[in-house]
């Protein structure tokens, strides 16, 4: 018996939805609601199969985030994306690696819905522009132009920085140990002189509610828990395709995911709001 399709390419169309919305439960409901329409299609119709459900869960997906986004700008405080634990093999894929970092997902999250829906088919996926046009209800001259301009904003945001994985982990195990330490010294000379932390509460946990720069204020923050009567864990884990820290000050996790430039942390996301730390133990599967 041949597998449904959709069961076959489940991990691809989960990555397209998930590199729209930043949030992996916005895209299994957007799966869901997918899986529901392909039921009704008639497949002898259907030539290529994976580009027809790539289509169906694009315009979910960008249906899901025209409604997000009135919602993400009431967020309380910093709205970072939901990471997920991914094996290390992610990153053998370095475009989709850095395609689904949490540095590029926030980036992301300042485009436009369709912006971020051409950029994400035709930069990630490679998806051509007539396709495209097809999914947004657009000309394929206006989806080029899109994508042109939505190139160009995320270039001017996105970390420049490609370090060697070898490079990054040395980093962030160090970060790591200073972190378990708390000891101020030794967190200011892993991270950069202008570097800057972003935390996300949702307003549900404690969380700085604007980003903090400089080594100083974020050393101290990041040391002023007292580690001498409260349980403090932090164990080097693969976020979203790259190396990063799982966190547990008495009992409440947070996901640390760093930027590394020279061998120094240049940016922190630091995740706190429970909502988004539900997939920390089971890994996610993300394909192209």
């Amino acid at each position: 018996m041949t597998e449904d399709p959709f069961l076959a390419h489940r991990s691809l169309l989960f990555t397209v939805a998930y590199e729209m919305l930043g949030s992996a439960a916005d895209a299994e409901d957007v799966l869901q609601e997918s899986w529901l329409r392909w039921a009704d299609v008639d497949r002898s119709q259907v030539r290529d199969a994976r580009a027809y459900l790539v289509r169906i869960v694009t315009r979910q997906a960008l249906n899901r985030l025209r409604t997000l986004s009135r919602s993400r700008e009431e967020y309380v405080g910093e709205w970072l994306p939901e990471p997920l634990l991914t094996s290390p093999d992610v990153a053998e894929d370095v475009e989709l690696a850095e395609s689904v970092s949490i540095a590029m997902l926030t980036v992301l999250e300042t485009l436009g819905p369709t912006e971020r829906v051409v950029f994400v088919l035709r930069e990630v996926f490679e998806m051509p522009y007539g396709e495209i046009a097809e999914v947004v209800g657009k000309s394929a001259a206006t989806v080029r132009q899109i994508g042109r301009r939505a190139r160009g904003h995320v270039a001017a945001r996105r970390p420049r920085v490609r370090v060697s994985r070898s490079e990054q982990q040395a980093v962030v195990e160090r970060f790591l140990l200073a972190l378990r330490t708390g000891r101020l010294q030794e967190l200011m000379e892993v991270m950069s002189p202008d570097v800057v932390l972003i935390a996300d509460g949702g307003g549900i946990v404690a969380a700085v509610e604007a980003p903090i720069h400089g080594v100083e204020l974020v050393a101290k923050l990041l040391a002023r828990a007292d580690r001498t009567v409260t349980r403090f864990e932090a164990t080097a884990v693969w976020l979203n395709g790259a190396p990063a820290g799982r966190v547990e000050v008495a009992g409440e996790p947070a996901a640390v995911s760093l930027v590394v430039d020279g061998g120094q942390v240049t940016r922190i996301y630091l995740v706190r709001n429970p909502q988004k730390l539900t997939r920390l133990d089971v890994r996610a599967e993300l394909t192209r």
